[in-house]
């Protein structure tokens, strides 16, 4: 890899505030703040407002929506002016 072209991959406390959910993994992203974790040891923090803890489609909570093609919805829309043209 070419030297000081990459930013640093580090280990950041990320917090889904919708959940009250923290997690800890590698990222590249740059934070000023700071939080201590279950180990003692100080990472950068950065909070979030959807993660897979708190995602419907991860948390199997996602709505259904009935759907209705195209066509159907033309001819729902369109259909009575058939007989007038």
């Amino acid at each position: 890899m070419k030297e000081g072209i990459h930013p640093e991959y580090r280990k950041v406390i990320f917090h889904d505030t919708s959940v009250n959910k923290y997690f800890l993994i590698g990222s590249t992203l740059q934070t000023d703040r700071k939080m201590t974790w279950e180990d003692g040891k100080e990472y950068p923090y950065m909070t979030l407002d959807i993660s897979s803890e708190s995602h419907p489609f991860y948390t199997g909570e996602q709505r259904v929506v009935s759907s209705e093609g195209r066509v159907a919805n033309f001819n729902r829309r369109f259909g009575a002016l058939k007989g007038k043209v």
